[in-house]
């Protein structure tokens, strides 16, 4: 049987603030049934909100719907990521992810689950590590 989600019908949530800076909201767009493992949700950030530092077991896609983010990796000065951009963190790799100073963000956030989890979360981002110098 097909399952058929009306716009509207599944509300937002708020995300976690153990896991999440700042005000974030999450649409859910699908959770599979197993043996199908993708997990997708559509993730609003206000300006300068974002993930705590996190890995992903199979590694995760991002695609900018909205507005301007940042993407970072440890030890290294986040990149920008702009609307209609397309952005793979392959497995394990300690990143976060969430909107830039000045202005929102809205993106997919597509990954696949091992044993019910497609993350795992780690501290959260310093100001000084959201912050670092891109030039």
């Amino acid at each position: 049987m097909i399952d058929l989600y009306p716009a509207g019908t599944r509300p937002s949530r708020k995300a976690p603030a153990q896991w999440f800076t700042g005000e974030v909201w999450m649409d859910p767009i699908i959770s599979a049934p197993a043996p199908a493992r993708v997990n997708a949700l559509r993730v609003s950030f206000t300006p300068s909100a974002r993930t705590a530092w996190h890995t992903h077991p199979l590694g995760q896609t991002l695609h900018v719907l909205s507005g301007m983010g940042l993407v970072g990796m440890r030890d290294a000065p986040p990149r920008q990521m702009r609307a209609g951009d397309t952005v793979w963190i392959p497995p394990g790799i300690e990143h976060w992810h969430g909107a830039a100073p000045g202005t929102g963000m809205v993106h997919l956030a597509i990954q696949e689950e091992v044993d019910g989890s497609a993350a795992d979360w780690l501290e959260h981002v310093s100001d000084a590590d959201y912050l670092r110098s891109r030039d």
